[in-house]
């Protein structure tokens, strides 16, 4: 975490680092939950499996808390952690992390803002479960990404790769996919490298509130 330092982040490393080739599989679901952890370098998968089928619930980027279920006493972990590309974490037991967080406010409040937009993709993830129509489910979460980003002469970037928005949306990447497409044939987007700019942010709310208008009409 840039929070801590170079010298800080050399030093916990090296006692409580940890390092993953691409697709190795950090923990399982069920395993007992005794270690938390942090991203250092490249990015994670969590998957849980809901009946026979396995779903991505979300991808963590360095700077992210994951197997934060540790911090409790007796859990086990509720999702399966897999490297996503060649990782480096900081591999946390509770106590140690604790002290890490009493010791520095500016983690402290790191982690916080992190869990308080778990929170929200939670209440997202519900709303989207909610809604029958793939486009809706894609245009409400690119529109809550693009409303969170900095805007740019360009409009607003979001970063975020195909399966990143496939987990948010609860669907296949294959449906994401073609759903991008026919925004980008819209002109409601632009993809750039692994993001998406969002040239026309009300121009998306609008369409998300015409979206909703034909499901209703639908159901009628």
């Amino acid at each position: 975490m840039d929070e801590l330092g170079t010298a800080e982040r050399a030093r916990l490393f090296e006692r409580f680092g940890r390092s993953y080739e691409a697709n190795a599989q950090i923990y399982a679901e069920g395993d007992a939950a005794d270690t938390c952890f942090l991203v250092q370098e490249g990015r994670v998968r969590l998957v849980r499996h809901i009946r026979s089928a396995e779903r991505s619930l979300t991808v963590l980027r360095p700077g992210d808390l994951f197997g934060e279920d540790a911090l409790l006493p007796t859990a086990v972990r509720s999702a399966s952690a897999v490297a996503l590309t060649p990782v480096t974490v900081l591999a946390l037991d509770r106590r140690t992390f604790g002290v890490m967080l009493s010791g520095n406010a500016e983690v402290a409040t790191r982690l916080v803002e992190q869990l308080v937009r778990r929170l929200r993709d939670a209440e997202e993830q519900l709303e989207n479960a909610m809604l029958r129509d793939h486009p809706s489910r894609v245009v409400n979460t690119l529109v809550r990404l693009a409303a969170g980003s900095v805007p740019t002469e360009d409009g607003y970037a979001v970063q975020v790769s195909p399966l990143e928005l496939s987990s948010r949306v609860g669907l296949d990447v294959d449906t994401v996919k073609r759903v991008v497409q026919q925004l980008r044939d819209g002109g409601y987007l632009r993809i750039v490298e692994e993001r998406v700019v969002v040239p026309d942010l009300e121009a998306l709310r609008r369409l998300y509130q015409l979206l909703g208008m034909k499901e209703e009409v639908r159901s009628a």
